[in-house]
């Protein structure tokens, strides 16, 4: 499949179309998503999937890691693999998290949980089946791709997911329910469970198409801004914000007793945190003003979405 809209590689500062970027992208990875998982058995399982995977979404995660593959000079699908590798993972985190032994969620994206639809049993099988099904996606539906740069896609995505990356960020979120926790920890927390994932996103796109040392620099200053101000924006949300606009329950960090950035902060210097941040973020991708245009516009959407 070929981009619908042209990649921002001879973008002049400020004339690049965001809105048109982003939806077109979003619209190219709903359809890969959808073609990943053809007719397969067991059934039941398949449908599991899919219901979380194309429940819908910003997508954000998997073009962050498009925009980052064109910003290296990649051209074409050929990060369109790990781009959806990207999304089941952190679909499964999201089927995952909201089990009632974590957060006990009954509301994602507008619509039940994969538990409350398919039973905890199944929608913790589903998980681990886009898990595994994610490495596939790299490794072996990755064609043309020089297996070198495969290899550091998997090494990445499986720090990102692991006890290095999600799963440890997720424990110690756990472990710090009701506790007063400061800000050093909360910053582990968050720059593990939802940080690390951002980070493979942005840093595998740019392993695909052989990104060099300097821009891979670059790109972890800004996925690590990024990272942080985009859990600052969820905890505001989760504060300021229904559950029919989120998608998922609203007020839930305040009822688990959850340390957040506005209960340490102040909803104020959250704020102004994030921003903070995201200047940080985009300051690192200055040395590329016109290929970097989706990642900058994306670091202001990530300080100015309302969901």
């Amino acid at each position: 499949m070929t981009a619908a809209v042209s990649t921002a590689q001879d973008t002049a500062p400020g004339s690049f179309d965001f809105v048109t970027y982003l939806e077109a992208t979003r619209l190219r990875v709903e359809a890969a998503l959808d073609a990943a998982l053809a007719p397969e058995r067991p059934e039941s399982l398949r449908e599991a999937m899919r219901y979380s995977l194309l429940a819908g979404g910003k997508r954000l995660r998997p073009i962050l890691c498009l925009a980052a593959f064109e910003l290296a000079g990649g051209q074409g699908d050929a990060a369109m693999p790990t781009a959806v590798a990207l999304e089941m993972i952190h679909t499964m985190s999201l089927i995952h998290d909201d089990l009632p032994a974590m957060d006990n969620d009954d509301l994602r994206r507008g619509r039940p949980t994969n538990h409350k639809v398919y039973g905890e049993a199944k929608a913790i099988l589903a998980g681990d089946a886009l898990l595994t099904r994610a490495f596939e996606m790299v490794a072996v539906r990755s064609p043309g791709v020089p297996a070198e740069r495969l290899l550091q896609v998997v090494a990445e995505l499986s720090q990102a997911s692991g006890a290095p990356g999600l799963v440890g960020g997720q424990v110690v979120d756990l472990e710090s329910e009701g506790q007063a926790v400061d800000l050093d920890t909360l910053e582990y927390i968050h720059l593990h469970k939802t940080g690390a994932l951002l980070r493979a996103c942005v840093i595998s796109g740019a392993l695909v198409a052989g990104a060099p040392d300097e821009l891979q620099a670059a790109l972890h200053t800004y996925a690590r801004g990024i990272g942080l101000a985009f859990q600052i924006i969820d905890d505001i949300l989760d504060l300021t914000t229904c559950s029919s606009v989120l998608g998922k329950t609203a007020g839930k960090d305040l009822t688990a007793d959850k340390s957040t950035y506005p209960k340490l902060l102040g909803l104020e210097e959250s704020r102004r945190r994030a921003d903070a941040l995201v200047a940080e973020a985009k300051a690192a991708l200055q040395p590329w003003p016109g290929r970097a245009a989706p990642l900058l516009a994306l670091a202001d959407y990530i300080t100015s979405r309302d969901r």
